[in-house]
């Protein structure tokens, strides 16, 4: 393990052992003072968080882009401070503090046993909106989560998830995809993030203008189990309760190949997403490249 690793994995293992310790106020004024610092230190990380929100609000300038950035990292650390206080939150803490509207497409498709998919983009906590469905509905579910480096810190993600009620399952390997098919044709849930797949098996759509690749893996499971698909948007408002809703179910075309289907589908997720995040563009924490155009560093904004 490098030093940076060491690092790494030794920060995280402080939020998760301090910051839940501390009261809640408290928490909240630190996660908000070190976005700050963080946006005025106008890293890679920000420089990118705007370049994305430029398309996201074609008609921002200068200044409104910076206050979306300088909100987006205040979201973004809000999220972390309560994902490292959430193992330390009461089942009433954790029912209070989420509040999703149009419930009843997710309970309604738990209730006929066929399966149900949510999908979601990297808005606001979908951590805390897991653990929500875990605690308040008492339903348990299966997703993914991306190998870090170090193993340890994996290791930690995977521990912290588990603790939630969720069953993690690695994204490498090849054995998920017949994990979560199994689990969905018990009438389980499996949920996934679905914003973003720079491998090669991702699938382009457009999105806000320009294309971009995201993972055909909800799409394929619901055409493969019979499974429903359901995206799911959250977003913040000024109190300390997150908001959220489940969106109507994305329907399988009746003809085309499964190639068609799954990218008529995954184009209607991606739809669907892209309303949530302009109506909460702060919300959306990709502090990473996603469109193709920025992929290749010859074009697009830097």
């Amino acid at each position: 393990m490098s030093a940076q690793e060491r690092l790494t994995d030794a920060l995280y293992g402080l939020g998760w052992g301090t910051v839940k310790k501390l009261p809640e106020p408290v928490a909240v004024r630190l996660g908000r003072t070190i976005a700050d610092i963080a946006w005025k230190q106008r890293g890679k990380g920000v420089r990118r968080l705007e370049s994305n929100y430029a398309r996201v609000v074609p008609d921002a300038g200068p200044e409104r882009l910076a206050e979306l950035s300088r909100a987006g990292m205040r979201s973004y650390l809000r999220y972390w401070m309560e994902s490292f206080r959430l193992p330390a939150w009461s089942p009433e803490r954790i029912r209070n503090g989420f509040d999703p509207k149009d419930v009843h497409h997710l309970t309604d498709g738990l209730a006929s046993d066929q399966g149900v998919i949510l999908a979601l983009p990297h808005l606001a906590n979908w951590d805390l909106a897991g653990a929500w469905v875990t605690t308040e509905l008492e339903t348990p579910f299966a997703t993914v989560a991306e190998r870090l480096k170090p193993e340890t810190l994996y290791d930690r993600f995977v521990a912290y998830r588990e603790g939630l009620g969720m069953e993690v399952l690695p994204h490498s390997g090849g054995t998920a995809f017949g994990t979560l098919a199994r689990r969905l044709r018990d009438g389980g849930l499996v949920c996934l993030v679905a914003d973003r797949d720079l491998s090669a098996s991702g699938v382009e759509v457009d999105f806000f203008g320009a294309t971009a690749r995201m993972p055909a893996g909800p799409a394929l499971l619901a055409q493969q189990t019979g499974a429903l698909l359901l995206p799911v948007t959250l977003w913040y408002d000024d109190s300390p309760v997150m908001r959220g809703r489940v969106h109507p179910p994305v329907e399988v075309p009746e003809s085309g190949t499964r190639a068609e289907k799954t990218s008529v589908m995954t184009q209607a997720l991606a739809d669907t997403f892209a309303s949530g995040i302009a109506e909460h563009p702060e919300d959306w924490h990709m502090l990473q490249r996603l469109w193709l155009d920025d992929l290749d560093p010859t074009k697009g904004p830097s």
